[in-house]
């Protein structure tokens, strides 16, 4: 049997247009990593520029740094590999079983209006294979184009950050959009979780997304079993 191929998306941006210090969110991240090596999947992890990946250091903070995390964190060759993350231009024409965005607010400026990475995610949807995005990642869904001229997320239920999230991160004021708005400016079935902050997977068809950080758990659950339906399909 084949061994899946799982593209993982981050952010090569630092800071706000504050200059406050941001980038990705180490979980959502390292949980689906470490499911996947366990299964033997080969990973790629790439970045609109390549290069250095920037970990958002509120993600590092003791009270929501898990185990797995910390495990990743503590280990040296894994931080030398966030250093030199694939350019997307470099694998624009490569097949991959999965596409998944991983988040963090520095997402929020690179991966939106990055047109290499819009062309991934059309090409890997309409080869009718997974995409997957957890939170703040999800707004590198938001300008993809279909085929058809339509965007990708029109009619789709998903979730994402939503914007009282925003509010108890005390971002509001940094982020430049409010991303639950643009995507229902979009025409997605947006959902969230009834208690802010706590976990909520959507899946639609080969689309599936993660609303927090607190989802990173459950989304690698998902996302592995529905890895595993397409392995069966085959």
């Amino acid at each position: 049997m084949d061994i899946l191929k799982i593209l993982i998306i981050v952010t090569n941006i630092n800071a706000y247009s504050s200059g406050k210090e941001t980038g990705l969110w180490l979980s959502e991240l390292t949980h689906l990593y470490h499911a996947a090596i366990k299964k033997g999947y080969e990973i790629t992890i790439a970045s609109p520029n390549g290069g250095i990946v920037p970990i958002d250091p509120e993600s590092l903070k003791w009270f929501v740094l898990d185990k797995i995390s910390k495990q990743y964190w503590n280990d040296t060759s894994f931080r030398e590999l966030l250093k030199t993350s694939k350019s997307l231009s470099e694998l624009s024409h490569e097949d991959f079983d999965m596409v998944y965005l991983a988040g963090g607010h520095g997402t929020m400026y690179d991966f939106p209006n990055d047109t290499t990475m819009q062309s991934v995610i059309q090409n890997q949807y309409e080869s009718d294979k997974l995409v997957a995005a957890i939170c703040h990642g999800v707004g590198g869904l938001l300008n993809v184009k279909l085929s058809n001229g339509e965007y990708l997320i029109k009619g789709k239920t998903i979730t994402g950050f939503n914007w009282f999230e925003e509010s108890l991160a005390r971002r509001r004021k940094e982020v430049p959009f409010n991303l639950e708005a643009g995507l229902k400016e979009r025409g997605a079935d947006y959902r969230k979780a009834f208690i802010p902050m706590t976990s909520k997977v959507v899946v639609d068809g080969n689309l599936i997304t993660g609303q927090n950080p607190f989802s990173s758990k459950e989304m690698t659950k998902v996302v592995m079993q529905e890895l595993e339906k397409q392995t069966q399909n085959k």
